[in-house]
């Protein structure tokens, strides 16, 4: 029926007054922590950095072939089985075993039940592929097991590169998968991308190890270069300790020397492997690696069982900021490399944005005109409920602080089009109901009431389809189905209560007028 209730319009104008409000502080600053939001520029309205990430996941892959030959020998010797030349090459593990283990070793290997390949013949989801070939058994990651490895690392990585993003305070960013092995960083209002760059470039595995006693090097070391100078040293494999172990890790200027350095804190079972180390170690150097490089390798000169201790190598304090930023963020499990890297400049984002008001206001105004020259007193209606749909939208905008793009707009202005659509359907029922019936109040409850379902069959299917944008699109297409999402709720809420509310206070007092629309 063409009834509203007190309460009903109490309601439908406070929710209204509410959004317009929040949308309002896109223009002026109110002095309120609720309503003193904005909606956020994208990369493409306010300009910002682009970069593409790609994983490099072979040095990973090794490093796991690696640990896996280790834990290969340890179980089989444990059953007996002697595991002989083994060795690692083109991301295969090669080994013999003599003709009188090599039955017994397969059927284990291969059982669903095996602690080393679980779930072999069953699901078919075994980590290794087992061959045997010219004497050797050679293995080498699955399918399964590639998939496994690199959605893990890739998880991993999104997870620091969000973390070492965020920490460098840049506003908005978007962080973003990109098939399995690629990662999407874009920066919105950054114009000089390389501190970023610089960060994300390292991989931040840190290890502490002792430098070696014998100059000519020994089986278990390995020759280091120092990180910026051209000196090397030998240190050992042996690590005493790795960032995993790292609580926190702050720049500070030390008062003795005048230096800035990194200081950190290690958790409980860092802190006892370092304070075993340096109790056993007085006298000796200890590396600092960072990356395979020696950032430091002080001399040991007490026990330091107090759980934190500090890193110096003539650090600038922005270089130590961002070590420190480093470590606390944690290494990532693979290399990255930046594959694409783009500059958008804020002259062209502002470009973007006067095309899109220019588009928008065209496109409004065109459509004000027609609706009014069409249906005019209900033209009006529906254009000043066309006005209040777009400060409802970009109040929802606002509230959640979403960021605006170029295809948002796009579905801002689709927004239009579709209200104006639904007010169309509705005026055009009425039409056909004044025909039949002489009671304006009855033929307008009729037409609203019956153009319900092809109304409500239109947004839906377009809702439908702004969900499957959203949840299989990324980026621009995720902004472009949010603002036409929202857009839907805000337009059934303008025509079915702001329009409908004006037309009942319009054709109650023209009951009885001939030829009202």
């Amino acid at each position: 029926m063409l009834y509203f209730s007190k309460l009903k319009i109490f309601f439908i104008i406070l929710f209204s007054l509410i959004l317009i409000l929040i949308a309002s502080s896109n223009l002026i600053k109110l002095d309120n922590n609720f309503l003193n939001k904005k909606i956020n520029l994208g990369l493409d309205l306010q300009g910002g950095s682009y970069l593409l990430l790609e994983i490099d996941n072979n040095p990973l892959i090794d490093q796991k072939l690696q640990n896996f030959s280790i834990q290969l020998r340890n179980y089989y010797k444990e059953k007996n089985i002697k595991i002989k030349n083994l060795k690692i090459n083109d991301q295969k593990i090669f080994f013999t075993i003599s003709d009188m283990d090599k039955e017994k070793f397969i059927t284990d290997f291969t059982n669903e039940e095996s602690d080393i390949n679980p779930y072999y013949p069953r699901f078919k989801s075994h980590q290794f592929d087992l061959k045997d070939e010219n004497d050797f058994i050679i293995l080498n990651f699955s399918k399964q097991g590639l998939i496994e490895l690199k959605t893990s690392s890739q998880d991993q990585a999104l997870e620091i590169v969000r973390r070492r993003v965020d920490e460098v305070g840049t506003n908005e960013p978007n962080i973003l998968k990109r098939g399995n092995d690629r990662i999407l960083v874009e920066l919105p209002g950054l114009d000089d991308p390389m501190r970023i760059k610089s960060l994300l470039g390292k991989t931040a595995n840190l290890s502490f190890r002792f430098v070696s006693l014998s100059d000519t090097g020994t089986f278990g070391s390995e020759k280091l270069k120092f990180e910026d100078t051209e000196e090397e040293a030998i240190v050992s494999k042996r690590i005493i300790m790795s960032g995993d172990n790292l609580l926190d890790a702050q720049p500070r200027m030390d008062s003795q020397t005048n230096e800035t350095v990194v200081t950190f804190t290690l958790d409980r079972v860092g802190a006892k492997r370092f304070g075993k180390a340096t109790a056993t170690g007085i006298g000796r150097q200890l590396a600092i690696v960072l990356d395979g490089k020696i950032i430091s390798a002080p001399v040991i000169r007490d026990t330091i069982a107090s759980g934190s201790g500090q890193i110096s190598g003539g650090f600038t304090f922005q270089s130590a900021t961002d070590l420190a930023l480093l470590l606390r963020s944690g290494a990532l499990p693979a290399p990255l490399n930046i594959i694409e890297e783009r500059t958008v400049g804020p002259d062209l984002g502002q470009d973007s944005i006067d095309a899109g008001k220019i588009a928008l206001l065209i496109g409004f105004a065109l459509v004000v005109l027609f609706i009014f020259f069409k249906y005019k007193v209900f033209g009006l209606i529906t254009n000043i409920a066309l006005i209040i749909n777009l400060f409802l939208l970009i109040g929802v905008l606002t509230l959640f602080e979403a960021t605006l793009t170029l295809p948002g707009i796009a579905g801002i202005i689709l927004t239009v089009g579709m209200a104006v659509d639904a007010n169309v359907l509705i005026f055009e029922r009425i039409k056909e109901e004044l025909k039949n019936e002489k009671n304006n109040l009855i033929a307008f409850d009729s037409g609203y009431t019956k153009s319900k379902t092809a109304i409500l069959d239109a947004n839906i299917t377009t809702l439908l389809a702004a969900l499957i944008l959203f949840f299989m699109g990324s980026g621009p297409i995720k902004g472009f189905s949010i603002t036409l999402g929202v857009g839907i709720f805000t337009t059934l809420f303008s025509v079915y209560f702001i329009a409908r509310l004006l037309t009942v206070l319009y054709v109650s007092k023209n009951k009885n007028k001939h030829g009202i629309l």
